[in-house]
């Protein structure tokens, strides 16, 4: 379990997140919402002590964050930040190994789960080429793929967990929804999945739980029929949604 409670953030006297409290649990896509702004970037930068609150306190696994050596996290929680930034000529392939540096599995089965982790984003065709010669949205499949390559096998019988900050930005329709699905497969495989996303109806349809921020807040906690109300989203959102129900999943669609 990754547990946040009471966080609070300030940076340069502004109030970034105010008494943000929320769990991620093995099995769960937890999926933070709301507009630029609203402090979903700096939330996940706390979850993954990138950044140190001012109030409140992490656990992870049961313990506090900070107690956690660089190695034990790197073991059990890998981190997709909002932009990659990577300038050397590595081959795709190496990119994504790099996920598997944390760990002592030996060098065929690391060889092994890079290529399902490749194979899971659509980017296994990309292996042999170089990283700085890829589009966008090629790159932002690969780094995804080193994200899931880190947190690929149980390490323990503690939680792993990814945290994802907007991994669906850079990616047109069909991978956006690959990446939805992936998420939802980590978690129904006992993993924990904490994101961040702007696509409220991408989000709905992978989410157990979502968490509504606004100017540092959440406004909202719940299930995505219990926190996409209509009455909600126009308060947060300032646009008016008329809220309907997939006629697939079952989930709600929200037109606006």
């Amino acid at each position: 379990m990754l547990q946040l409670d009471g966080i609070s953030l300030r940076l340069n006297k502004t109030s970034i997140l105010d008494e943000v409290s929320l769990e991620v649990s093995a099995g769960q896509v937890v999926v933070v919402l709301g507009p630029n702004g609203a402090g979903k970037s700096s939330l996940l930068k706390v979850a993954s002590a990138e950044m140190k609150p001012d109030l409140g306190r992490v656990l992870f696994n049961g313990r506090p964050l900070s107690q956690h050596s660089a190695r034990d996290k790197a073991l059990h929680m890998s981190v997709l930040p909002q932009q990659s930034s990577l300038t050397f000529p590595f081959l795709v392939r190496d990119v994504v190994a790099l996920g598997r540096t944390p760990h002592d599995t030996g060098a065929v089965i690391d060889q092994g789960i890079v290529e399902q982790a490749l194979t899971a984003t659509d980017a296994w065709y990309l292996r042999d080429q170089l990283y700085t010669n890829l589009s966008g949205g090629e790159k932002q499949r690969v780094q995804m793929a080193r994200v899931l390559a880190q947190v690929w096998l149980p390490t323990d019988e503690a939680m792993r967990l990814a945290i994802l900050d907007e991994p669906t930005s850079a990616l047109d329709y069909a991978h956006q929804q690959l990446v939805a699905n992936i998420l939802r497969q980590r978690a129904d495989q006992g993993g924990a999945i904490l994101t961040a996303m702007h696509d409220l109806n991408l989000a709905a349809q992978c989410a157990d739980i979502m968490v509504l921020m606004c100017c540092g807040r959440v406004r909202a906690l719940g299930t995505p029929e219990e926190v996409l109300r209509e009455d909600i989203l126009e308060e947060v959102f300032q646009v008016k949604f008329h809220r309907t129900t997939h006629p697939h999943s079952g989930r709600p669609w929200l037109i606006n």
